[in-house]
């Protein structure tokens, strides 16, 4: 029995060796590799490059004071339409210390030199009615009043300007009220209730009350690498894309393009602007980032193959063609226009050749 026992054990340990040899056997055989074929195809190829840029409005303004002091009252937010001379905000003045202490000076002045031109006045007019002096003194004494008059008036005006912005005389005319130079959308009021602003002058910008665009005439502003600038000149087409609006695209005419480069991270990028031709329906808000696709060159309805299925061998191009069963021979072609992913195919196949799929090695190149 325990031979029996002894013998089945070595029978067993026999078996899982040689099925152990026989898997190992069968796993290291090389299994044949099968070529996948694709048949050129007739396609429309398109050549573009892109643009990065934004949208922006093409009129876009700042709202300036021409006085300084505090802002007293906003009408308006920032998204509403507005008209041209529609009042956008109220500025109270702060009287600067020195112009004020001048023009009171000067009033008092005024009203000091009007009441002695009022006595000498009464006083020549009481003489000439005597016949004690003639027409012209009179006439004189008469004109200085009339002047000091009209000096106390000034001055008056001139300190209630100061002090307030707007006189009596201008009616509803006033600086303190700041208003839209264009009709368009207000884009944003960078300031607040109760802010200091400084008027524009010579020398100084001022504080800017309200940013207002014409939201309807838009333009694509971008930058083009100067390896394509030359390819590119005013009048063709643009196909932007915008991240921000989803299913969506818009066309543009490209109309300037900038005749100096700048060096942006070791490139020298062009400056581009073409006009967008919105819909009726269509809005897009300022400073949109966008994406211009630019049509170089296009060829309808061509035979292509995909450029990833072609060998190179010096300054020829070649394809396999199957000439039976997984059998393959190169054959030389011409190709032509190319957009990154399929080419043109001028000559050297048919519609009808079965191509090699080539197959790619971990550095890119085909195999």
């Amino acid at each position: 029995m325990k031979k029996f026992i002894k013998i089945s054990i070595l029978i067993l340990i026999l078996a899982l060796f040689v099925a152990t040899l026989f898997y190992l056997y069968r796993k290291s055989q090389v299994k044949p590799v099968v070529y996948a074929t694709e048949k050129p195809f007739l396609t429309n190829i398109t050549k573009k490059t892109v643009a990065t840029g934004s949208v922006i409005p093409r009129k876009e303004i700042e709202i300036k004071p021409q006085v300084s002091g505090i802002v007293e009252e906003i009408f308006v937010l920032a998204g509403k339409n507005v008209k041209e001379g529609e009042v956008i905000a109220r500025v109270r003045i702060i009287p600067d210390l020195i112009n004020l202490n001048n023009a009171e000076a000067r009033l008092e002045r005024a009203k000091i030199a009007f009441d002695d031109a009022k006595l000498n006045s009464d006083r020549q007019s009481k003489l000439f009615s005597q016949g004690v002096i003639s027409a012209v003194d009179n006439q004189q004494a008469q004109v200085s009043f009339k002047n000091a008059k009209q000096e106390v008036d000034a001055s008056e005006a001139n300190l209630e300007l100061i002090r307030e912005g707007v006189n009596k005389k201008s009616g509803k005319t006033t600086n303190t009220l700041i208003r839209s130079t264009i009709n368009g959308m207000i884009l944003d009021i960078p300031v607040k209730v109760g802010n200091s602003v400084i008027e524009t002058n010579t020398f100084n910008a001022g504080t800017t009350i309200a940013t207002i665009a014409d939201v309807g005439d838009m333009i694509f502003q971008g930058k083009v690498d100067e390896t394509e600038v030359g390819k590119i000149k005013p009048g063709m087409d643009l196909l932007l894309t915008i991240g921000a609006i989803e299913n969506d695209t818009f066309h543009a005419e490209l109309k300037y393009i900038s005749p100096k480069g700048v060096l942006e991270n070791g490139a020298v990028q062009f400056e581009i602007k073409a006009d967008v031709k919105l819909k009726e329906e269509q809005f897009i808000r300022a400073g949109y980032s966008a994406n211009a696709d630019i049509v170089l060159d296009r060829r309808n309805n061509v035979l292509a193959v995909k450029e990833a299925d072609l060998l190179f061998q010096g300054d020829s191009t070649y394809v396999e063609v199957e000439t039976s069963n997984q059998k393959f021979q190169k054959r030389l072609i011409k190709t032509g226009l190319s957009d990154g992913i399929n080419i043109q195919v001028l000559s050297g196949i048919t519609n009808k050749d079965k191509i090699k799929v080539q197959q790619m090695n971990p550095t890119g190149q085909a195999k």
